[in-house]
């Protein structure tokens, strides 16, 4: 079979393609894998409770039934989803948002798509613009989206120490330069895989370059504020003209329903409204009508932060008190990057003698699966720095006992790899 340059490049290997068909095969083998590995959320019983009441009254209802499965939605997204969310938005944060603000895409993924080649690419006679990104590491689902290669430049971040196994990564605005071949900067808040927060500082400080040179700052907010508020330490909700603002419904408890929400100025929404015709004819309406509701009350900001943040940050905090006493103090070198939101805990082992690559492979065939931190790296042209090789990204979302027992396998097996070392 011959393919295209966007054949090849699309069915070529990718962090984001290895880290699905792992969870897949995992699922489907039947094994009893310690499933540590993907961004899937955890089962929170006050929101499957309230998304089954809703699906229950919009059964009972025939005509949002039909709306629900019988009709498609404009490119743009479900209008009756788009006008509550303004109406509230508008009301808790003073946006002044209009409907024409906002789309929405099946999922955020196919939103990252859609503007990093917007901004991103070609723009004729020989000029290419890059996304860049002010902080490594980045989401694995970033590396691969770009049509044209090259797309991402990264930078590498400043490293504070914040505890005696804790570390935090910080913009380092020294190294981060914006220039006349820059398209967009793109960061999360927080920050998968590390669950890092940029600080409300650092956030105007980015927006404040994106101004000056006439650039968008896209804020990945899929778990972020306003909703669903995975955070642990204080964010302003912050949107005006100048920043692509992305949401989600997955980590509220939504996955499957792959709801993506972008807000941005007007013509950024009609420019991803016309590729949503193109690429999808209509965004699914499954994840609207059943989160409408929510967003018409206000109930989604007090789930998000009276029961979602709660649910998250306990488990965070079960999960940081088991490595911490599996590992011990007079072990290896280890840390944990403060965990600050998210559901990952990132695990940095300095001068490990093999790679995180390894590291992974190693805990697969003991029935654990995690993620290899060098796959967080997009556009970082420091290919010799040792630092990406020495990660791992470890998701505490599901069963207590589950990720304790990963943990404690994790921690095992670092020292083995050490032992063999010294040994």
């Amino acid at each position: 079979m011959k393919l295209s340059a966007f054949g090849r490049k699309f069915t070529a290997d990718a962090g984001i393609t290895s880290l699905m068909d792992d969870l897949g095969n995992a699922l489907a083998s039947g094994d009893d894998m310690i499933m540590m590995g993907g961004g899937n959320p955890g089962h929170i019983p006050e929101i499957q409770q309230r998304v089954q009441e809703i699906l229950a009254d919009i059964c009972q209802t025939p005509a949002d039934m039909r709306r629900l499965v019988g009709i498609y939605d404009p490119p743009q997204g479900e209008k009756q989803f788009i006008a509550s969310l303004a109406e509230l938005l508008n009301r808790e944060y003073g946006w002044g948002l209009k409907p024409e603000n906002i789309a929405l895409t099946n999922g955020s993924q196919a939103a990252f798509f859609m503007l990093f080649n917007m901004f991103g690419g070609d723009y004729g006679d020989g000029l290419k613009k890059h996304i860049l990104l002010p902080l490594a590491p980045e989401y694995i689902g970033y590396a691969d989206a770009g049509i044209e290669p090259g797309l991402f430049h990264a930078v590498q971040p400043d490293i504070s120490f914040t505890d005696a196994h804790e570390f935090k990564y910080r913009v380092d605005f020294d190294a981060v330069e914006v220039t006349g071949e820059t398209g967009a900067i793109c960061v999360s808040r927080p920050t998968n895989p590390t669950g890092n927060v940029i600080t409300d500082e650092e956030l105007a400080r980015l927006e404040q370059m994106a101004r000056q040179h006439d650039v968008p700052l896209i804020v990945d907010g899929a778990y972020g504020t306003p909703f669903p508020n995975l955070l642990f330490v204080d964010a302003t909700p912050t949107w005006n003209e100048q920043i692509i603002l992305c949401l989600s419904l997955s980590k509220l408890g939504l996955p499957a329903a792959r709801t993506g929400i972008v807000i941005a100025a007007e013509p950024v929404i009609k420019a991803l409204s016309g590729i949503n015709a193109i690429m999808n004819l209509a965004t699914g309406s499954f994840g609207a009508m059943l989160a409408e509701p929510l967003v018409r009350s206000g109930e989604i900001l007090s789930l998000s932060r009276d029961v979602v943040c709660p649910f998250y940050k306990a488990k965070m905090e079960r999960a940081v008190a088991v490595f911490q006493d599996a590992m011990g103090e007079d072990s290896c070198h280890w840390y944990i990057h403060k965990p600050e939101g998210a559901m990952f805990l990132w695990l940095w082992f300095p001068d490990l003698p093999i790679s995180s690559l390894e590291l992974y492979q190693r805990l697969k065939a003991r029935g654990v699966l995690v993620v290899s931190g060098h796959y967080f790296f997009p556009g970082l042209a420091d290919e010799s720095w040792k630092h990406r090789h020495e990660c791992l990204r470890v998701t505490y979302s599901q069963d207590d006992e589950r990720v304790a027992e990963g943990l404690r396998i994790i921690a095992d097996e670092v020292k083995a790899v050490w032992g063999e070392r010294q040994g």
